[in-house]
Parts: structure tokens; sequence; C-alpha cells
């Protein structure tokens, strides 16, 4: 289904789409997954669970809101984790890929060794010093050029037109990012590596979590 406007945010940049619904008097649709393959327009992907639409129709749309939140603590850590693997390793570390859902958030980056235990401990500690600083975040729209004389670092996957956002979370990271954030670092509550693997030559991957699902990784951890 496509609609004129919609709150939903389509995957783009490494965030997964939004799921939730669309009612209207005719018809409810369930949506599945949300995606913007062209920009400015935005595809929502689902099935009916009941009746049908027709062009013109008005309907309500809804979020699935537990889901958003869960995203975008995830989403606001990547960009923490960034600064903080190019704190510990090295300025030579890159952004290479990245995948950011509800659940949890998967970084690729350029390094050519595997991560130590004293490493990786250093960059959850770095991360979640910035979520205790409870800092604002702040977007900003500005032109491309203006935001890089700013500081701002563009994120792997994102496409950028002649105005972008701005994104900083704390003095230490500002990125160019269309996605969904917290409005606080706090709010991501907590961060916690699950896992550092290589999956190419000179590429590792990070997969961690936030929040209640970073706790239940710990209590699980506990438990085994």
């Amino acid at each position: 289904i496509i609609l004129n406007q919609t709150p939903f945010y389509g995957e783009s940049g490494g965030q997964v789409g939004d799921t939730g619904s669309i009612k209207g008097d005719s018809g409810s649709f369930v949506v599945s997954d949300t995606r913007s393959p062209i920009d400015g327009i935005v595809i929502h992907m689902g099935e009916f669970s009941s009746g049908s639409f027709k062009e013109g129709d008005a309907v309500k749309m809804s979020i699935n809101t537990a889901d958003r939140n869960m995203t975008r603590m995830n989403h606001s850590a990547t960009h923490l984790l960034h600064f903080a693997l190019r704190h510990v390793l090295g300025d030579h570390v890159k952004q290479r890929g990245s995948l950011v859902g509800p659940d949890r958030l998967r970084f690729d980056f350029s390094h050519f060794n595997s991560m130590t235990p004293e490493e990786i401990q250093s960059v959850e500690t770095v991360v979640n010093q910035h979520i205790l600083e409870n800092a604002p975040v702040t977007t900003d729209l500005l032109s491309k050029d203006d935001a890089v004389k700013r500081g701002a670092v563009a994120f792997f996957g994102d496409k950028y037109g002649e105005e972008v956002r701005m994104l900083t979370i704390t003095k230490d990271s500002v990125e160019l990012c269309g996605g969904t954030h917290v409005k606080s670092s706090g709010d991501i509550g907590l961060f916690k590596i699950e896992s550092e693997s290589s999956i190419a030559s000179g590429v590792r991957r990070i997969e961690a979590a936030t929040g209640l699902n970073a706790l239940n990784n710990i209590h699980s951890l506990e438990a085994q």
C-alpha cells in the first residue's frame, strides 16, 4: 500500500522498516515491513486482516511503538559504537555496513585483527559512559558541505540529497543520518556486545544489544 503521507520509516541506511497497522472504514491492513525503494516513495507491505481499501480512502496509521523505540535505542548506540571503536582501536576503523532492528544491532567495520577481551570491554565502557552522560540528541538540517565543515561523518549506506540531517550525540559523535534516534543518550539504558567476529579479510562484525535486551543477555550469560 502506498499513501500520500506516512509516519512509517522505510528501511534505509541499515535501519529496518517499521511495522504496525493501517485501518479504515472498509478494512484493516497489518504492516509487516516498510520500504523506500525510491526517494519520497514509502511502500507498506503486509496483508489484510479484514476488508479492503480503494484509492482515495482515508485511513488511520499506527506504528508498533515498542519496536520503533527499541530500534531507536539500537540505532543511536550504533553511532556511539562507531566512535568508541575509533577511540579504542584507532582512526583506521571505518564503518563497512550495519543492520539496526528492535532486537539487536549489527556493525561491520574495517580492522585486521580480532579484538581482545580487553578491547571489547574498553569499547563497552566508552559507549556506556556516553549513555550515562544522558546528553541530548540533536538533529540539524543543513547542506552536506556545511555539515562536513562542522565535523560530521557520513554514515555508510545512507543516501544524501542537497539537504542532510546532522545527528549529534555528545561532541564525540557527529554523523549524517536519516534514521530514527533516541531523545537523549540515557534512553539507550545499557549497551552490551554479544559477539565479535570476522566476515571478510580486514572486516570485522560486532553484534550487540541495548536496554532490556542487553540485560537479558547478561542474565543468560550468568545462568550459563
